[in-house]
């Protein structure tokens, strides 16, 4: 299920994940920057048939920039409407040199944080990170996230067992952190080297 939602900031936009975006989101799953997500779809079609048939619960975005090029995906899954949480994941800037000058990879997760915290009035969101992704847990806490446990040897990627570092954000701690960080950044118009690579949660898609 796609929701017709569109965010948009200064720089990039959050346009809905759709299947004719099948064949591009699976080039860069099958690309060196994607090596620390769980293995996707084998092909365009198999793409295209997941995005289709995701549930109600998941907001699947394609980050572009402002010129309608689409540089990378980002997702805000498990919503649970009653607990007030959702689970940040699938976050990967597929064009690195489309985005280089550009703080896409810091906007797009702002948007997303204003989505889940101050549209859908969650109360925390989480995700888990690789622990041989340790760029992206360095970033996320920079960003506000707390670093709630580990599952050991959760992922098996690359031909060795990971484990998962678990990061959660809290309404008032991304109010309080994370929003300023975030707009200092932007202003600034450059995110942390290499910001991006990876993502969240190694979820397939």
């Amino acid at each position: 299920m796609s929701h017709d939602i569109t965010l948009s900031g200064d720089h990039v936009d959050l346009r809905p994940l759709e299947a004719g975006d099948a064949a591009l989101t699976l080039a860069w799953r099958q690309g060196a920057r994607a090596r620390l997500l769980n293995p996707g779809a084998a092909d365009a079609a198999e793409q295209a048939a997941w995005i289709a048939a995701r549930p109600a619960n998941e907001y699947n975005f394609m980050i572009q920039l402002k010129d309608g090029r689409p540089v990378g995906m980002l997702s805000l899954i498990g919503v649970n409407a009653l607990s007030k949480h959702g689970e940040t994941a699938r976050f990967l800037i597929g064009d690195e040199d489309a985005v280089k000058g550009v703080p896409a990879a810091v906007e797009a997760m702002k948007l997303l944080y204003e989505f889940a915290f101050d549209r859908l009035g969650l109360q925390r969101i989480f995700g888990n990170v690789t622990s041989d992704n340790m760029l992206m847990v360095k970033w996320q806490k920079y960003l506000g996230m707390k670093e709630e446990g580990r599952m050991r040897r959760h992922h098996f990627l690359n031909g060795a067992y990971q484990d998962a570092i678990i990061l959660g954000l809290l309404v008032d701690e991304y109010r309080e952190t994370s929003l300023p960080r975030m707009r200092a950044l932007i202003k600034m118009g450059q995110a942390p080297a290499r910001a991006g690579e990876g993502d969240l949660n190694a979820h397939e898609g």
